[in-house]
């Protein structure tokens, strides 16, 4: 639909059609949270089928410790890492606006890194000693889990459970912008909202316990 209106607009704006039919269409409400964000237990349980020094661990750890999409974390390499932090244009939004991201290497990252195994150019890269491209790496990286018995879990998902457990350690909404490359609030706000809602809830239930009469 956005592409339909896109193509309609240029349309109207060139005479090429006499109205845009599309403009009042309604999308189709969508109830889904979207990709599985992975539990601790969850993480694990990867971690048990794929010990460090395996291509799957470096995967997961890559994910997990810089909060990246998969769409970078492929394209992640030793040129992008200086004076012990990281520094990359992520790739949603490169053409028209571009957002630098910059991380520290957290100490379990560098270790994950030096075990290995990793590539010349990325990191990640396939059996032929080439970068993945995101699409194939998310096929593998699925493969992978299903191997750990995890089908419900997913490289996308690593992102979310990171944003979640750092919204749960207090991190603020521009912490959380910061750290994921966001540009607006609202994606960040859900993160701290969720973990607000969960503080909240583990304070007040003692609450709700009668106590006995005497």
């Amino acid at each position: 639909m956005k592409c339909i209106r896109r193509v309609l607009k240029w349309g109207l704006e060139n005479d090429h059609v006499p109205s845009d039919p599309a403009r009042d269409v309604k999308f189709v409400g969508n109830a889904t949270e979207g990709h599985h964000a992975w539990s601790h237990d969850e993480v694990e349980q990867f971690e048990a089928r794929h010990p460090t020094g395996t291509k799957a661990r470096l995967a997961l750890d890559l994910l997990l410790l810089t909060g990246l999409p998969r769409s970078d974390v492929v394209l992640l390499g030793r040129q992008h890492v200086r004076d012990g932090w990281i520094k990359l244009v992520l790739q949603k939004g490169k053409r028209r606006k571009p957002v630098t991201l910059e991380l520290p290497v957290l100490p379990a990252l560098q270790t994950a890194i030096e075990a290995g195994p990793t590539g010349n150019m990325t990191f990640l890269v396939t059996q032929f000693g080439k970068p993945f491209t995101a699409n194939g790496f998310g096929g593998w990286f699925r493969r992978r889990c299903n191997e750990a018995g995890l089908p419900q879990c997913s490289a996308h998902g690593l992102r979310k459970a990171a944003a979640s457990v750092a919204a749960e350690r207090g991190a603020t909404v521009h912490q959380l912008m910061a750290l994921f490359g966001w540009m607006t609030m609202r994606q960040a706000e859900t993160y701290t909202r969720q973990a607000s809602r969960r503080q909240m809830a583990g304070d007040a239930a003692p609450l709700m316990v009668r106590e006995p009469k005497r």
